[in-house]
C-alpha cells in the first residue's frame, strides 16, 4: 500500500510538525485546544522509535534493492529504543547486509546481538543466524566453534531447504576432515534429501558425491 509506505517514510517528520503545531496552538489558545495535536505528535514520534520502518525495509528486500534497504536501516538512529523483537530483526538485517559486503566482523557482531535478544518473533531466524555464525567461524579457521554453531542451527531449525542442505553439507565436510566417515555419509544423505535447487548447493553436492562413496564406513 503506497500511502502506508509514504506515511511510514515521513512519520517522524509528521510527528515533529504536529508537535510544533501543538506548541503554536498552546501559545496562542492554551493547552486544552492543543491537547489533540500533542497526542498525535507523541504517538507518531513514539511509534517511529519504538517500532521503526521495517515494512519499508521488507519492500526493498523483496525487490532486491539492498542499497535501498540499507538506507532505510540508516534512518533508525537509536536502535536500542526499538521494541525487543523488532531490534532482533534490525540486527539480523544489519548482519545479512554486512555478510553481502563480506564485512564478517560486523556481520558476526550483529548476528550475536540478534541471538542475544531472542524472542518469539526471531524463532524462525534463529537457525539461519546460527548457520551464518558457524560459516563465519569456519572461514576464520575456528572449526570447533563452526561445528558447534552449525549443529545448533540444525537443531533450532532452518526455514528454507537450500540453507538446511548447506548446513548438512558443511557438517559433512567437517566430518570428513575429522575422518568420521560414517557421520559424513549420513550428513551428505540428509543434504541430498532436502532436494536443493540453488546452483551453488547443487554444485557442492556433485563435488562431494564424486568421492564420498569410496570412503570407508
Amino acid at each position: 500500500m503506497k500511502w502506508l509506505n509514504l506515511f511510514l517514510k515521513y512519520r517522524l517528520w509528521l510527528g515533529i510538525a504536529a508537535l510544533l503545531g501543538a506548541i503554536a496552538v498552546n501559545v496562542s489558545s492554551g493547552f486544552w485546544p492543543a491537547l489533540a495535536l500533542y497526542i498525535v505528535a507523541a504517538l507518531l514520534i513514539f511509534t517511529h522509535f519504538f517500532i521503526g520502518p521495517l515494512r519499508l525495509i521488507q519492500d526493498h528486500l523483496e525487490s532486491g534493492d539492498f542499497e535501498g534497504a540499507e538506507k532505510v536501516l540508516n534512518t533508525i538512529w537509536f536502535p536500542n529504543l526499538l521494541y525487543k523483537p523488532v531490534r532482533s530483526v534490525y540486527h539480523t538485517l544489519r548482519g545479512n547486509l554486512a555478510m553481502m559486503k563480506q564485512d564478517f566482523d560486523s556481520a558476526e557482531t550483529h548476528m550475536k546481538k540478534s541471538l542475544s535478544l531472542g524472542g518469539s518473533a526471531m524463532k524462525e531466524a534463529e537457525g539461519s543466524n546460527k548457520l551464518q555464525l558457524g560459516m563465519m567461524s569456519l572461514q576464520k579457521g575456528d572449526m570447533k566453534q563452526g561445528e558447534s554453531m552449525i549443529r545448533q542451527a540444525i537443531k533450532a531449525g532452518i526455514p528454507d531447504k537450500e540453507s538446511m542442505a548447506l548446513a548438512y553439507l558443511q557438517m559433512c565436510q567437517i566430518m570428513i576432515q575429522k575422518r568420521e566417515f560414517r557421520a559424513a555419509k549420513e550428513f551428505f544423505r540428509k543434504a541430498k534429501a532436502q532436494k536443493p535447487t540453488a546452483q551453488q548447493v547443487v554444485d557442492q553436492i556433485k563435488q562431494i558425491e564424486k568421492y564420498i562413496s569410496r570412503m570407508p564406513g
